[in-house]
């Protein structure tokens, strides 16, 4: 019937008003809907058939991170019949911001059974507890792999990082995470941090830098080129295989003179440049004029000689 259209209908049904006063004591009508396949599990308390839901969703998905768009599927037998087409991402949803169910006598009991199921109150601060690990494992892990390469004060994510499958040394709530993703939405869109100074403090902490990975190289391409200048007479112009030295021991007793700071062991100098030169690495953007003029303070040899090329 056209009144019908556009109502939604298990409001109507599911409800103990509507059950009251079209459905009790009418045997004839119980008959009627029984021969339609009328669903009785939805004929209970919401919270009842709430918990059931997400129990269910939990025991599919490993957690209760319900997405607000979620509605359990129809003739899924994963699902009970009760829980067909309920909407439960919005139910989800309107729990935390209006805090549906917890009022009254029941609010203490019902929030710890929530609890018990993993329920996340604030997803702004589980995702930023989840970015903070993931940058944590990360950082240990570089360190761990390089030890005199890379700096340790620094986290350099490469952006397209994903966390790797069948990773024992990630949890595997992490796998598959888009890290270097989050990174730069991180620094660009300020996500997770907009108006929250102590999650960035927290990340500030642990190494993060709020340049991306290209201003970090650049800093200490230009350091290293620094040194390497004053240990040449003001010419920069290293052979293509350079690469920033480490003591010859570990132990020596030159440690404390030597000239490379150990962020910087490990830097592939000649070849750093030799992109600057033939690619314009690091040249591109508004720091551009100020870093070729860096590099002229320091001797930088824009089109070095060339030997004779053979013949082929």
């Amino acid at each position: 019937p056209t009144e019908w259209h556009g109502v939604k209908l298990a409001r109507h049904v599911y409800n103990r008003k509507w059950w009251t006063k079209h459905i009790a004591k009418k045997s004839d009508r119980v008959a009627q809907l029984n021969k339609i396949g009328f669903v009785w599990e939805r004929m209970q308390p919401e919270w009842n058939l709430f918990m059931e839901a997400m129990v269910t969703y939990r025991s599919i998905y490993g957690d209760v991170m319900v997405p607000a768009s979620f509605v359990i599927p129809r003739d899924n037998n994963e699902w009970s019949k009760g829980c067909w087409d309920l909407p439960l991402g919005n139910i989800v949803h309107r729990l935390r911001l209006r805090h549906d169910f917890l009022t009254g006598d029941t609010a203490i009991e019902r929030k710890n059974q929530l609890d018990g199921l993993g329920f996340v109150w604030d997803v702004s601060e589980h995702n930023f507890r989840k970015f903070l690990t993931a940058l944590s494992i990360f950082s240990k892990l570089e360190q761990e792999e390089h030890e005199h390469t890379i700096m340790a004060s620094t986290i350099r994510v490469p952006s397209k990082f994903v966390v790797p499958s069948d990773d024992y040394r990630w949890p595997m709530i992490l796998w598959s995470y888009p890290l270097g993703e989050r990174c730069t939405a991180v620094r660009q869109k300020q996500l997770y941090v907009k108006g929250h100074p102590l999650r960035q403090q927290a990340l500030e902490e642990i190494g993060f830098r709020w340049s991306g990975n290209a201003t970090l190289g650049w800093l200490d391409v230009v350091h290293a080129a620094a040194i390497y200048s004053q240990m040449h007479g003001r010419v920069l112009n290293p052979p293509l295989q350079f690469v920033v030295p480490s003591p010859p021991t570990p132990d020596s007793e030159l440690d404390g003179l030597w000239p490379w700071p150990e962020r910087l062991w490990g830097l592939k100098l000649g070849q750093r440049l030799k992109d600057v030169r033939v690619k314009g690495a690091y040249l591109k953007g508004p720091d551009a004029n100020i870093r070729k003029a860096q590099l002229d303070n320091l001797g930088f040899v824009w089109t070095p000689k060339r030997g004779r090329r053979r013949r082929s």
